[in-house]
């Protein structure tokens, strides 16, 4: 008999909505803080209008992770439903405490539930789903599914390129020196993730270099593995993703590119304008 799993995750993910509904995937929005008042991603704040407050607030803002009360209550609901258990897949530990909430809920209720630190964000985290429903439907044990993921999670890749220091200054993660000097040098940082934490991995003048060092990455990764599909990411810069995935096509003809928007959380450290790219080598 086949068994009914369930598929969890957060917006980190950023699932557009014909994706949620082919693999039937439920989502624990992340949420941001702008002062007093808290706005889940997706539920009660789109992409644009984060920017536009972005844009105007005078305070920094925060980010917040799905309280542990939510997660529980999830779990009890699937089990009414009738599932045997779930998969929850979410948003690197090095970035959030999500992943942490959702083992300490999975203890909370006699509801099995497989969670997975998929130690990234973005784009990784759509083919972590993708590949593992094809195992399921394969017939594979939910175990061995939550072991293929894990295998995954040591194997994607994302770079990524802020147009500015600004916000990461706002945010604590660079001194006001470092935002300065930055912007008044035009000089680029490629914030790479290793082992589930942004490190920031190169410092170069302009962004086209940026650029070409993260398409260096990706080659590297071609040429010693396979990648056959590759996700420019982005901060509110479609135009500039878009860009970049045309000069990728024409680079690596045979590969598939497409653009995907990252979570505010993202934004609220990294700011409008980044771009970057991701990837999982097989």
């Amino acid at each position: 008999m086949t068994k009914k799993i369930a598929w969890i995750t957060d917006t980190a993910a950023q699932l557009d909505e014909s994706f949620i509904h082919k693999y039937n995937v439920h989502i624990l929005p992340l949420s941001v803080v702008f002062g007093d008042s808290t706005f889940r991603e997706t539920v009660d704040l789109t992409q644009e209008e984060f920017y536009d407050k972005l844009r105007v607030t005078k305070v920094p803002p925060k980010t917040s992770q799905p309280a542990i009360g939510e997660m529980v209550a999830l779990y009890e609901k699937l089990q009414k439903e009738g599932y045997d258990s779930a998969i929850a897949l979410h948003v690197s530990s090095g970035l959030s405490g999500t992943f942490e909430s959702s083992q300490t809920a999975a203890k909370m209720t006699d509801f099995k539930v497989y969670p997975i630190d998929s130690k990234i964000g973005s784009y990784p985290m759509i083919k972590m789903i993708e590949i593992g429903n094809e195992l399921l439907e394969k017939g594979q044990d939910v175990a061995d599914v939550f072991t293929a993921i894990k295998k995954i999670t040591e194997n994607s890749k994302l770079s990524f390129i802020p147009a500015n220091l600004n916000q990461l200054h706002k945010s604590g993660r660079v001194s006001g020196t470092q935002a300065f000097l930055s912007n008044l040098l035009n000089i680029k940082v490629v914030i790479t993730f290793e082992n589930g934490k942004p490190v920031m991995k190169e410092k170069v003048r302009a962004n086209k270099r940026a650029k070409k060092h993260v398409t260096a990455l990706l080659q590297s990764d071609m040429e010693t593995g396979f990648v056959p599909e590759v996700a420019v990411i982005n901060c509110n810069n479609t135009k500039d993703a878009e860009s970049w995935k045309n000069e990728l096509l024409q680079e690596f003809p045979k590969l598939k590119v497409q653009v995907v928007s990252l979570s505010v959380c993202v934004g609220v450290h990294a700011g409008e304008g980044t771009t970057g790219l991701s990837w999982v080598k097989y």
